[in-house]
């Protein structure tokens, strides 16, 4: 399924799917009103390395920064993994977790790799706190997020493997996601995923084998792929 990420491109954010509709208005201290929003802007360094060591330095709108300079990413995460209807949850809680892990990060990764990580963990977390009985319907719910389907071009297909995306197991989905939506590579998924390298590409293999089999009974062709 190698054009799958050629059929779902990643696209600057735009409401209400990939924009952050989540205020966090107190986490450990971060304040996230207009006025912080400026600040973030006026003081953000231009790399991940030098906004980290703002941060460690206590430097005025550099956590706010990095909440700015992530929130859509950590949103759009969650939404493909556990829907529109929770995803504001996912990213709150994703969050806190890197704010209130930012004194223990020593940069054994990169700090994209980092955050996807805590976004993964509060994600799979928050569908491992729901119950069996419920976890079909979460899973229909998500479905039916995904399936509002337009009527011309690309755009239909893209709406096709969205649906499918979201029927496929949620291991499967949350690796094609990183690897094939977000185009992290297989070291950073195995990282974020806490698993080896081979594992990582083991699960990529039979996720595209599963998404390939679903788009086909739906009458997607691999030439159709190609072409999208």
């Amino acid at each position: 399924m190698d054009n799958a990420s050629a059929a779902m491109p990643v696209k600057p954010p735009t409401t209400p799917m990939l924009g952050v509709t989540a205020q966090l208005t107190a986490v450990d201290g971060l304040r996230l009103g207009p006025r912080a929003a400026t600040e973030a802007k006026v003081h953000a360094p231009d790399n991940d390395a030098a906004l980290l060591d703002a941060i460690k330095r206590g430097d005025a709108g550099s956590r706010e920064a990095l909440y700015h300079r992530f929130k859509r990413r950590v949103y759009a995460l969650a939404v493909r993994i556990v829907g529109t209807n929770d995803a504001e949850e996912v990213a709150q809680e994703a969050f806190i977790r890197i704010f209130r892990g930012l004194t223990k990060f020593r940069g054994d990764a990169a700090l994209a790799t980092w955050i996807y990580r805590l976004a993964v963990n509060a994600a799979l977390s928050h569908r491992t706190r729901r119950s069996t009985a419920a976890q079909p319907e979460a899973d229909e719910a998500i479905e039916l997020q995904a399936s509002a389907e337009p009527t011309v071009g690309d755009a239909v297909l893209r709406a096709r493997i969205e649906r499918a995306l979201a029927r496929l197991p949620i291991g499967y989905r949350t690796v094609i996601i990183l690897h094939d939506v977000e185009g992290l590579e297989h070291e950073e998924v195995a990282n974020i995923l806490g698993c080896h390298v081979g594992t990582s590409k083991s699960q990529l293999h039979k996720a595209r084998g599963r998404l390939r089999e679903m788009l086909a009974a739906d009458g997607i062709t691999a030439a159709a792929l190609e072409t999208g």
